[in-house]
């Protein structure tokens, strides 16, 4: 028998090691840049695009983020975006790519994926559901995984809340039967992956990597990818 159920990977700044802020900045330059063939400016573009974000923060389950997200963007660039869609769903699909400068991707993905396989009956990437499908599959490809590493991959399609709200790992734990109690999450943010997934009843492992704690640290398993792997064993 397995000692865990599921384990719950976070993708950013976890399995892909990055400064959130200079990934996320690179990143919308780029998409911005893209876009102004479609006649988006980056001064109208971004801040549209923040206010989706924090739409799908917010989101209370009724919608799911893919839907949240694209209310919010018309509502303020108009009802003419959602026949775009096309074009932002081809940058991720490609000049997405290019974002990965912006990453410093590490063998310890491959290995922490393996080592979680080994000691669970499911494996899972519990990334923020923020973005589309082909961009989880991207930033995977980037560390060294691919899509069929895991037994499912949140995104913004199929999910209905996000990070930090617990209801996110409610949400995994009911699609899959799961005892929250049975399970582990590994991230590298104090709140939204470790404190948010305890407050849903996970145990949690903090990785310090690429740690991001604003504030308290929980009262979980701490420490770097050695520590991971020998917890794990």
């Amino acid at each position: 028998m397995k000692k865990y159920q599921a384990i719950l990977f976070d993708l950013d700044g976890t399995l892909l090691p990055m400064d959130m802020d200079t990934f996320s900045k690179g990143y919308l330059h780029t998409l911005a840049d893209e876009m102004k063939k479609y006649g988006y400016s980056e001064q109208t573009l971004l801040p549209a695009m923040w206010r989706g974000v924090d739409s799908m923060v917010k989101n209370d389950g009724e919608k799911t983020n893919c839907d949240v997200f694209w209310e919010t963007f018309a509502s303020i660039l108009g009802q003419q975006v959602y026949g775009d869609i096309p074009h932002f769903d081809d940058f991720y699909a490609g000049r997405f790519n290019d974002a990965v400068k912006y990453t410093s991707p590490t063998e310890n993905a491959k290995r922490a994926v393996e080592y979680a396989r080994a000691c669970a009956d499911k494996v899972i990437l519990a990334t923020n559901p923020m973005f589309p499908t082909d961009a989880v599959k991207a930033r995977l490809q980037w560390s060294g995984l691919k899509y069929e590493d895991f037994d499912y991959a949140t995104d913004y399609t199929n999910s209905h809340f996000c990070k930090p709200n617990p209801k996110y790992f409610e949400e995994i734990a009911e699609k899959f039967s799961l005892d929250p109690q049975n399970c582990l999450m590994v991230g590298n943010n104090a709140l939204e992956d470790a404190k948010a997934s305890m407050a849903a009843g996970f145990s949690s492992f903090l990785l310090t990597e690429c740690l991001i704690c604003d504030g308290d640290m929980p009262s979980c398993h701490v420490g770097t990818f050695d520590d991971l792997f020998e917890f794990l064993k």
